[in-house]
């Protein structure tokens, strides 16, 4: 079999695909309590078809892509609940199940013949650790222990049926050639991988982003490169970072322009006046391909965004 790119068809046909904003803060919309080291993980247990219900509401916005509830759902943070290995593993399967549910409801609703896309989250150790790490990348842990932590999730999420595998807000390069190591078991499974950032020149961990994109150039599977989770006035100056050392297409899901504080895990106003439409032409010019919403976005933001991209 041969490695597809599951986006090729938006790529072609308009020369960029949009991904879904945040999950947790339309979680949260809905009533839920996310004050929790599971975060939106918590709602696989307690309430799926919530998380299938924000999935459809993206897709009806215009996502051609849903990004599943995995991010945090770790078997490794399962176990603090006393969940087994086996049923962590279910639940993670799950967080695909339900993304595909909404994808068949959206598709049996309406008449579309653009592709809907499955991404299978995989977030970095500092999220399971709940202390903002995933933007430092201030943690340590032997190649064979971040190995034993990720791959469960990884081999589930891909044996559930993901189209591609979203390896993001990595703030630690020793963490993403683990990754790459584990997924190249898997030849034909692409993935894109999208950082944290120190500053524009550096990943969250210090590492310079040349060293990082000039050996991701290297992996076929890596189909899409770029970051999330960051600030939306940081977005430009990173893309042109990533210009000067790949041709690959570039993948940015900023937050919605809030400022997020890791130590009181809270949230401020940006003063910036910056929103994901009022961006994302200079974004397109800058090599992004794919493009959505992170934190505190919502199915609104990317409705005005796939308005500002249908102009």
């Amino acid at each position: 079999m041969q490695m597809i790119n599951p986006f090729q068809w938006q790529i072609d046909h308009k020369g960029y695909a949009v991904i879904d904003g945040a999950l947790a803060t339309e979680l949260q919309n809905r009533g839920c309590d996310l004050n929790d080291a599971l975060w939106s993980a918590k709602i696989l247990i307690e309430q799926p078809h919530l998380i299938s219900a924000v999935h459809y509401d993206y897709f009806n916005a215009g996502a051609d892509c849903a990004i599943t509830a995995s991010y945090q759902a770790t078997p490794l943070g399962f176990a603090k609940r006393g969940l087994s290995p086996l049923e962590a593993i279910e639940l993670i399967k799950r967080s695909v199940i339900l993304a595909q549910r909404a994808k068949t409801i959206y598709l049996q609703q309406h008449a579309t013949s653009r592709p809907l896309v499955i991404a299978g989250s995989v977030g970095p150790y500092g999220a399971y650790l709940a202390d903002g790490s995933e933007y430092t990348g201030n943690y340590a842990l032997s190649d064979q222990e971040m190995t034993l932590f990720h791959i469960d999730r990884i081999n589930a999420l891909i044996e559930a049926g993901v189209d591609i595998l979203a390896c993001e807000t990595m703030p630690s390069f020793s963490e993403i050639k683990v990754l790459i190591d584990i997924i190249k078991q898997y030849p034909t499974m692409p993935c894109w991988v999208s950082f944290t950032l120190k500053d524009s020149q550096h990943l969250s961990d210090g590492t310079p982003l040349k060293h990082v994109i000039e050996w991701l150039n290297t992996i076929d599977q890596v189909i899409f490169m770029g970051v999330n989770c960051i600030a939306l006035d940081k977005v430009t100056s990173a893309l042109k970072t990533f210009n000067q050392f790949t041709a690959k297409p570039l993948v940015v899901y900023p937050n919605s322009g809030e400022l997020y504080d890791a130590n009181t895990k809270t949230w401020s106003v940006n003063d910036h006046h910056l929103t994901l439409s009022n961006q994302v032409r200079e974004w397109q010019e800058n090599g992004a391909k794919l493009i959505g919403g992170c934190c505190r976005t919502t199915p609104e933001d990317i409705r005005r965004l796939v308005e500002e991209l249908n102009r």
